[in-house]
């Protein structure tokens, strides 16, 4: 191998040696073991979130492939209704056209174009990060299998009496003019204002306190026109005696009534609040509770009608309230109409008050525009029926979430669960399989051919629903749309119910329970046994990633590296404000002033796999990638010693008699408990524990220590040949297990070294991701070679210590005594002295008898026995004198001035907290480090 550890050099023609030779198909003859992949949109790139998940579940699958499970980790793409489509009609526009100018075929054969050319994105950064996940069934969800599965499931679930078409309040975005979800909304916090405005009392009224008016306290004075009563709290003594009658609704001149609802809190404002229903979710509830009529005052583009929309709940029109407006504000937008009608409230002496007001205003996270709750004809799935029975399958346990406080939080949601609006108003999606005639009645099918037939249609005309369905309907029926249903393949049958998915908490609502209600509805199973559920990756600040902080991290920047006009280019592309791009650019050479070095993937993924503790948010650090590509280059370098140690020798792997030495018998006994804790850890889903254990093992007990323990062997021409072959069979094979318990974590430098080392390992196959998991053996578990060694390592260390405490060069032999030694300590200097004359380099040992007087000393301890070092000889001690006498010195001053500024009463007082913290430390470590110079000044002047 080569000396140094390059992984450009390696890892993208070992991927592709994997992908040829269909290594990532299933093939283990054990029990099926399934992960699918949560699919990212088509539309973009891989982020750190992505990279996290995919370390994840590509650890579990290479470890469950390993233990000869028949894995399947099967990938795909979602479609990304709103967000393709937007990409595609901004590349239109830059050319002057609209969709509309195009028509919808040939727009949606321009979406499909872009897919072609751009949809691979994502999948050649999965294979760069090395995911084993099975091409050959990569899916898309607007493919046609998948596309067969969505109608297939929407005219179940129709037929089911599970979805319906209703007039219902949604989030419409105004520039996009669709509904979006919950979760393409967000909430910003911005400065505003709320209006106290007066609304006179009807048929000569009076309030306790003789007004003949009630003041409403609102955000939104523009949707006024909309109001259907103004509600006061049932028990709110100021109002009580007003409820059932009637208000004057100003500008309008409508009479609506004073209701009486818990919904409002007698504390806020004056305790009146307007109520309307079409433009409010709260409202919303309020109306159904009191069967209020809905009044919908704006157009698709939130714009003020001519003449109101009046519906009943049901969606009826009500022909009983008047739907007049004034003309004045007919086609005025939503703010230009709320200018409008403060100022005639305001003419009118109706405006009481402005106050300054902090809102969250929700934006659609494309378009930025203010979403609108407005009214309108959408497709709903009944959802209640549907959660029992996906809360039923969490409760018995038949689906477990990791860590288990996500049920509660799972819970929470399906039990408060509303009906799932899955219609949008988009050209790029699964069409709704749905056909109107010309009397508006309403036909699904899962074709037109259908729909004919089945209704005895005829030759009538018949229109095809405009709307596509919600991207979260396809993506909702992913673990078993992907495998062929609704015909009963060889796949589903084998591999559904899934085994884990793997998500943020953020989706568990959205995606989770929708994947659990579908598939427990349409196939009578789960989809998945394990839901792991990780935080969101943040920075090392601990904040949120996003562009607009300038914070993002590319994992594949990470992997290849990028100089540092290039990610500064990068995070600062497409900023329409220059102050903010000046401030994220100077910020990235602060942070990156050499850009980011080449960590590669094995690197990156450990990283991402140590700081995996269950649930919590991930602070991700560049200091520990960076640790973790020093961590590779150990493996590397260990790997080249064992090669330069047993290329050409006698291994013993053919069955030759073997001595194996008290250090051969710990590393076999200490690979056997990381054998059983990476799998206990891996089981249990605690990659960040797993991590640690392989880290400590590779790390500090083959590589820091074994490693050089057996030199003395490997080096000793006249050691006993059964003994040098134990050593050499332990140096590979070990190491040999150790890879494969690392593969899952790092397949690259693991497949590589491997490569090279399995043949003098004794071992045969054609990849390492393919070789048997190891399995702790407790009968090589060997307590007394442990503590053998264990006393040899504090031995060593002891006197590593004291060599730097005393600046005695490493390579100056030493004499030692041992003081207070029982059988047991001489026993085990008498089986290991030649080793600790070589690498402890030890001049003379002896044991001090009982009542002998020990030299003046440096000392350290081992269990119970002190370890000692005679200085006379050692040191120059006027020049060591001197240097400590200065250290001294410094060290003094150290104290008194931190010593100074924390008894100064006015610092003290002034001074954060976190700053007197980190001054009280300050002080203690100088204060600490003082006593031990002085007290090693006292030795030195004692020789």
């Amino acid at each position: 191998m080569d000396k140094t550890y390059q992984p450009h050099a390696i890892e993208t023609a070992l991927y592709q040696n994997w992908e040829a030779n269909n290594y990532f198909a299933p093939q283990g003859s054990g029990e099926p073991y399934t992960i699918m992949i949560p699919p990212p949109n088509v539309t973009g790139s891989l982020h750190m979130g992505h990279g996290f998940n995919n370390s994840i579940m590509d650890a579990l699958i290479r470890f469950r492939r390993m233990q000869g499970r028949n894995t399947l980790w099967q990938p795909g793409t979602d479609h990304a209704g709103i967000a393709t489509q937007m990409v595609v009609e901004r590349q239109l526009a830059a050319e002057g056209i609209g969709r509309h100018d195009l028509g919808r075929e040939k727009f949606l054969e321009k979406v499909w174009e872009w897919k072609e050319q751009s949809g691979g994105t994502i999948t050649r950064q999965i294979r760069r990060l090395g995911s084993s996940v099975d091409w050959s069934r990569e899916r898309f969800t607007m493919d046609e299998g998948l596309s067969d599965a969505v109608k297939e499931a929407f005219v179940r679930l129709h037929e089911d009496g599970l979805i319906y078409r209703g007039k219902r309040l949604v989030n419409w975005d105004t520039k996009f003019h669709t509904a979006i979800s919950d979760l393409e909304v967000e909430n910003h916090d911005e400065k505003g204002s709320l209006w106290n405005l007066r609304y006179p009392l009807a048929d000569g009224k009076k309030t306790a306190d003789g007004k003949d008016y009630l003041i409403v306290a609102t955000t939104r004075p523009e949707t006024m026109l909309g109001d259907s009563a103004v509600a006061v709290h049932p028990e709110d003594e100021r109002y009580k005696a007003l409820i059932g009658s009637f208000v004057e609704l100003p500008l309008v001149g409508r009479r609506i009534p004073i209701i009486g609802d818990d919904y409002c809190d007698p504390e806020f404002g004056t305790g009146c609040v307007k109520i309307t229903p079409a433009h409010d979710f709260n409202d919303y509830e309020v109306g159904k509770r009191h069967n209020l009529p809905l009044i919908n005052i704006f157009d698709k583009d939130a714009a003020v009608l001519a003449t109101a929309q009046v519906f009943n709940l049901d969606g009826s029109v009500n022909p009983d309230v008047d739907g007049s407006l004034p003309a004045k504000y007919a086609g005025l937008d939503r703010f230009e109409a709320r200018k409008q009608i403060v100022a005639d409230f305001d003419a009118a002496g109706l405006l009481e008050k402005i106050e300054d007001h902090a809102l969250k205003v929700p934006k659609g996270d494309r378009s930025g525009t203010v979403i609108e709750p407005w009214l309108t004809d959408q497709w709903y799935v009944s959802t209640k029926p549907l959660a029992e029975k996906a809360i039923a399958v969490v409760e018995s346990g038949e689906i477990q979430f990791v860590p288990k406080q996500y049920e509660n939080m799972y819970f929470s949601w399906m039990r408060d669960i509303q009906d799932w609006c899955i219609s949008r108003q988009l050209w790029w999606g699964h069409r709704i399989p749905a056909w109107y005639d010309d009397a508006g009645n309403v036909y699904v099918g899962r074709d037109e051919a259908e729909v004919r037939a089945k209704h005895n249609l005829g030759d009538a005309n018949l229109r095809q629903d405009e709307d596509v369905l919600d991207t979260w309907f396809s993506s909702g029926l992913w673990t078993f749309s992907t495998l062929g249903w609704p015909q009963q393949t060889d796949f589903l049958k084998t591999f559904h119910p899934t085994d884990v998915l793997v998500t943020g908490f953020d989706i568990i609502f959205f995606w989770v329970a929708r994947m659990i209600m579908m598939s427990t509805h349409l196939t009578g199973q789960i989809p998945f046994k394990t839901v792991y559920v990780h935080g969101l990756v943040r920075d090392g600040q601990g904040q949120k990633m996003s562009k607009s902080k300038g914070n993002v991290l590319d994992p594949l920047d990470i992997v290849d590296g990028i100089d540092l006009e290039s990610l500064v280019a990068k995070r600062t592309s497409g900023m329409m404000q220059p102050k903010l791009a000046e401030k994220i650019a100077k910020q990235t050479r602060a942070e990156f002033p050499e850009g980011i070095a080449a960590y590669g993937t094995d690197a990156l993924r450990f990283t991402n796999l140590a700081l995996a503790s269950t649930g919590r948010d991930i602070k991700f650090d560049m200091g520990r990638v960076e640790g973790y590509r020093n961590f590779c280059n150990k493996i590397w370098n260990a790997a080249n010693f064992v090669i330069e140690n047993t290329d050409g020798q006698d291994t013993g792997v053919n069955g030759e008699p073997v001595e194996l030495s008290s250090v051969d018998r710990w590393i076999i006994s200490a690979l056997q408990r990381t054998e059983a804790d990476v799998t206990r850890h891996l089981d249990a889903f605690r990659f960040d524990m797993a991590a640690q254990a392989l880290y400590e093992f590779i790390w500090d007990e083959y590589c820091a220590w074994y490693l050089e323990l057996v030199k003395p062997v490997l080096w000793d021409e006249n050691a006993p040949i059964e003994r040098q072959r134990g050593t050499r069979r332990t140096l590979i094979r070990v190491l040999e297990v150790a890879l494969r318990l690392a593969h899952p974590f790092m397949p690259f430098i693991t497949e590589e070294i491997w490569q090279r080392i399995k043949a003098q390992a004794g071992v045969s196959g054609d990849t390492i991701m393919l070789q048997a998991w190891p399995v702790a053996n407790e009968e090589r578990i060997d307590a007394a070679a442990e503590g053998d060694i264990e006393w040899v390592k504090q031995l060593m260390l002891g006197l590593r210590q004291i060599r730097g405490e005393m600046k005695i060069s490493m390579a100056k032999r030493i004499d030692i005594i041992l003081s207070n030694a029982n059988d047991e300590d001489r026993r085990r200097l008498a089986d290991n002295l030649p080793l600790l004359n070589k690498l402890a380099k030890l001049e003379s040992v002896r044991v001090l008898e009982a009542g002998e007087e020990a030299p003046m000393s440096a000392t350290a301890l081992v269990g119970e026995m002190e370890v000692l070092v005679p200085m006379a000889g050692l040191i120059d001690k006027d020049a060591e004198l001197a240097r400590l006498d200065k250290e001294i010195a410094r060290l003094d001053g150290e104290v008194k001035r931190v010593g100074g500024k924390l008894s100064n009463e006015g610092f003290v007082a002034k001074a954060p907290a976190e700053v007197l913290e980190k001054e009280r430390a300050k002080l203690a470590e100088a204060e600490l480090a003082l006593g031990k110079m002085v007290e090693q000044r006292g030795k030195i002047a004692s020789l």
